[in-house]
């Protein structure tokens, strides 16, 4: 596998910015600093370039708020190949924003806690990463903070999404109950990612108008966090979203143990964790189908659907044993068949499966990634044999690309852009796993 490991970082390789820092998703498409991708994008250079996974953390930061929330995009350069860009999101719309670069006003799933362990396990000299840790750790952890303190309103420990673009899951069938409720205008823009990508594999004009209705809900309120909790009718507990959360406390509680003098935050963040553990068991797991899922804050509701995003509770290992048992059912029998590889991010046995649009039904690299990390956490070693043996084998057969059909005997099954950074980093990862 030397070969695929050599390609993967010439795809890194090739999409650092060296000047600025950081690593784009993939040229065209996505031209900027994207929060979730640069923390899977830092993990694949921590096995054979740390500073540059070190640049790839300190570049996401210096887009940090004051308030301590982290961007889901940060604009260090200039590209007309991307909207919305920095001009539409006028991020100085809200007061903690930083003066001395654009960024958007909604975030992404909070990954950079169990990126930061991922990073002391990979490293050889463990006493040089953690001065780095201890330089940045502070920084996560109030991101955290401000999580729990502006987006848990009932304060359950979970936390909720305003837009569908924080979930990462920017298209998923989930979000269609919650657009049904809403009519937004039609609003004029050029998109640019259909110039990039077959609009086929895209969302549709119509759910870009709701995206845009969201967005601009937020801007009306300077992006402040407690108008948004009043006013958006788009306000979703996301399991992804919350099992990450976890995750990353629990890693961020195992290096403050390591550099030590951090008693307080220790507390603060297993205070956090036995809230939200005990609240994403009781509020989001549905006994019917025998899965995590997405509550509707809003409407007071679960939305009953089965995603990739359901597994993300083995990753955090905030599944009970018996609910663990429960969703590996559910995994074997709705997503583990003769006709599909793993793991497709939407339920096949539904009807809204689409197995090339998006987050509609194509596998994606760094959920397979979480799924394998947490069906291993748990015991489940041979379905995690099996999905990281499909994982790179979609990239040994088509390469890089963004996300793939899970349908087998598929002869074009690689969608999205190509040369996709955490495609590249992941399977770097994945090949080189102690």
């Amino acid at each position: 596998m030397q070969h695929l490991t050599a390609k993967a970082k010439a795809v890194l390789n090739s999409n650092f910015n060296e000047q600025q820092g950081f690593t784009i998703p993939c040229e065209g498409l996505y031209p900027f600093q994207w929060h979730w991708d640069s923390g899977f994008i830092s993990i694949g250079f921590a096995h054979y370039d740390m500073e540059k996974a070190k640049r790839e953390i300190k570049a996401l930061l210096s887009g940090q708020w004051e308030n301590g929330f982290i961007p889901h995009i940060i604009f260090h350069n200039d590209s007309d190949t991307y909207f919305p860009g920095p001009d539409y999101h006028q991020s100085y719309l809200h007061p903690a924003a930083p003066k001395h670069i654009k960024t958007t006003g909604i975030t992404q799933p909070p990954v950079l806690g169990f990126v930061l362990l991922e990073l002391y396990s990979i490293a050889e000299d463990k006493d040089h990463i953690l001065v780095f840790i201890q330089e940045v750790i502070d920084k996560v952890y109030k991101n955290h903070e401000h999580f729990y303190t502006y987006r848990d309103p009932n304060h359950e420990g979970l936390v909720y999404i305003y837009h569908n673009w924080e979930s990462g899951t920017d298209n998923s069938p989930i979000w269609d109950d919650i657009w049904a409720t809403i009519d937004p205008p039609k609003y004029k823009y050029e998109r640019k990612d259909t110039t990039h990508v077959d609009a086929a594999q895209r969302p549709t004009n119509r759910e870009y108008d709701n995206y845009i209705h969201l967005l601009e809900i937020a801007k009306k309120y300077n992006y402040a966090e407690e108008k948004v909790t009043q006013h958006s009718p788009f306000l979703v507990q996301d399991p992804l979203f919350n099992a990450i959360l976890i995750k990353s406390n629990e890693s961020l509680i195992e290096l403050y143990e390591k550099l030590g003098d951090a008693e307080a935050k220790i507390e603060m963040l297993k205070s956090w964790q036995k809230k939200a553990k005990q609240n994403f068991n009781d509020k989001l797991f549905n006994s019917d189908l025998n899965a995590y899922v997405h509550y509707d804050l809003r409407n007071d509701r679960q939305l009953p659907y089965i995603t990739s995003s359901s597994f993300g509770a083995l990753f955090a290992g905030v599944a009970t044993e018996e609910n663990s048992k429960k969703l590996i059912n559910t995994l074997m029998q709705n997503f583990v068949g003769a006709s599909l590889y793993l793991c497709a991010s939407f339920d096949p046995e539904s009807d809204q499966f689409n197995p090339k649009k998006y987050w509609r039904g194509p596998v994606w690299i760094n959920l397979n990634w979480m799924i394998y990390k947490g069906l291993k956490r748990y015991g489940y070693s041979e379905i995690a044999q099996r999905i990281k043996s499909e994982t790179v084998g979609f990239i040994e057969r088509y390469g890089f690309y963004e996300y793939f059909d899970p349908r087998k005997n598929i002869e074009n099954a690689a969608y999205g852009g190509n040369n996709f950074s955490w495609s590249a980093a992941l399977l770097i990862d994945l090949l080189n796993e102690k």
